[in-house]
This record gives C-alpha cells, sequence and structure tokens, in this order.
C-alpha cells in the first residue's frame, strides 16, 4: 500500500505566444507548485483490474485520468498487476490548479513503484503527457518554468510565499477559451530573468473575466483584500480559480476567513512532496 499527496499549482504567468498548424497553443508560463493537494491510496491488485473506488459527481471513472494514466502504464509496460485506488479528494474540478494531472501524475509514479515497472521520470513525463498537458510538470516534481505546449520544462527555485486561492462556482471551459477568436495568440516571447524583474499576466484571464463574470469578482475582491501588499491577483491556468502570493500565513488566512468562495492557503514549495516519499527514480 502507498499513500501519496497531489499537489496542487498555479500558473505564475501565462503567455501565448503562438499556434502551431496541428491547433495547439505554443505557451509560456511558470508552474508554481503548492504545499496542498489532494490524497490518493493505492493497493496492489493480483487480477490486473484498476478500481477507483472513490466516485466523483459527473466523472465516469473511465474518464478519469487516474485511471486513464494506471491503464497507460499497463500499456506502456505490460504490467500484469493492477490497483484499487482511493482518492480524497480536496481540490476543486476545473480550477486551472492541475487537480485531475496532479492526481494522473501521482497514480504513475506510485503504480511505477509498487508495479516495479522501473521507468524514468522522463518516460513517465512522456505517457502522462499523452493524457493531459500538465502531467509531466507534476511527474518530474519541481517548480518549474514551461514552454511549448508545457511539455519543455526548465526546473526554478523560487522564494516561498504563502498563496490564498478562491475558486467561484462556476465551470469554465478550457477548450471553448483556446478555441475563442478573443483569445490572445501573439504575446512576445520573454525569458526568466524578464518575468521576475519586470512580472506580466495572464493572457487568458481578460476572456474568461469577459465569458464569466464570476471570475471578475474573485480577481476584484482578492485584489482589494490584498492591496496593503504587494501581491497582484490573478487567475490561474484557464481557470475558475484565482490567486494572491502573500509573504505572510498569516496575512493569507485573514483573507482567507473574510472570503465567501471556496479556498485555500498554501506554501509555495520548488520540489513536489511525492519525490520525498517515494524512492528515486
Amino acid at each position: 500500500m502507498l499513500i501519496l499527496p497531489a499537489p496542487a499549482k498555479v500558473n505564475l504567468f501565462l503567455h501565448i505566444v503562438g499556434r502551431r498548424p496541428d491547433g495547439y497553443h505554443e505557451l509560456q508560463t511558470l508552474f508554481q507548485l503548492l504545499d496542498y493537494g489532494d490524497k490518493l491510496t493505492f493497493d496492489t491488485r493480483g487480477d490486473g483490474e484498476i478500481r477507483l473506488e472513490t466516485q466523483l459527481a459527473g466523472v465516469e471513472p473511465e474518464n478519469n485520468l487516474i485511471v486513464k494514466a494506471a491503464r497507460a502504464l499497463q500499456s506502456a509496460t505490460g504490467a500484469r498487476q493492477g490497483a484499487s485506488i482511493t482518492l480524497d479528494k480536496r481540490l476543486p474540478m476545473g480550477g486551472g490548479i492541475g487537480g485531475g494531472s496532479s492526481d494522473a501524475a501521482t497514480t504513475l509514479l506510485a503504480l511505477n513503484s509498487l508495479w516495479k515497472t522501473n521507468l524514468g521520470l522522463t518516460e513517465l513525463a512522456n505517457i502522462g503527457g499523452v493524457l493531459g498537458a500538465d502531467i509531466p510538470v507534476f511527474v518530474c516534481g519541481k517548480t518549474a518554468w514551461a514552454e511549448g505546449t508545457g511539455d519543455r520544462l526548465q526546473p526554478v527555485e523560487i522564494p516561498s510565499k504563502w498563496y490564498v486561492v478562491l475558486t467561484p462556482s462556476v465551470g469554465v471551459s478550457t477548450a471553448g477559451v483556446f478555441n475563442h477568436p478573443e483569445l490572445t495568440r501573439d504575446s512576445a516571447a520573454i525569458t526568466v530573468a524578464a518575468f521576475f524583474e519586470q512580472g506580466t499576466r495572464n493572457d487568458c484571464q481578460p476572456l474568461v473575466e469577459k465569458l464569466y463574470p464570476e471570475v471578475a469578482d474573485v480577481v476584484n475582491w482578492l485584489q482589494g483584500h490584498s492591496r496593503n501588499t504587494s501581491g497582484t491577483a490573478r487567475m490561474t491556468g484557464t481557470g475558475a480559480s484565482v490567486f494572491v502570493a502573500l509573504d505572510s500565513e498569516a496575512d493569507a488566512k485573514a483573507i482567507l476567513a473574510d472570503s465567501t468562495w471556496r479556498g485555500f492557503v498554501a506554501k509555495g514549495i520548488n520540489e513536489s512532496p511525492v519525490h520525498a516519499l517515494l524512492p528515486k527514480i
């Protein structure tokens, strides 16, 4: 048996610098891992079956990234073992904080260890990347600068901050955002140094705020409540979650206590706790 976390992430910025002929977008982003997330329990099975013991509203087990990741690992390695998997779901679905992707990454890492399939991180990340663009960063387990479709990763050490993450009760369609004609797709590429010197933005945010006013309400509220700090309220990914970075845990908890939206406080981390709990790959 293994019990492992599946940490959340926020995108400290998100630029769309182009669109490829195959329809995928060329991105630049900085993934910041957080010390808060879901928790998964894995038990090996001898019959080869993948059984997700936790049901999520509106998601059939066959469509859950956890099940897809487990089966993808079986297919890639010929593993004959199976697994019973229990999910303690703490992260909101569809929030842009990587809940499903992180669950899938933890599944790949856990079952690679339990089944002794002995794949390296690059191989596991490649399997995950077929299932979702955000999965590789969680497999590699480092806060990272990302380019391409999010598949070219460069680990980055970031001074620790405290994050308030709030999520309105609205479902944002990632596909709808990326396919929308009003989405900005021509941002100039920047460097890591330029980001830290100048700061930047989320190219998806203006469009999402227009389409989903509930997101704009959270951004405005959070910015107003963090006005005495250096933090800027920003949407993560394609939303709907919004975050602000703060220097103080006390300030973060005070803001969360005043909020009426679902949310949490977390500390930014540079390495996933999953890696500390598994043998080095």
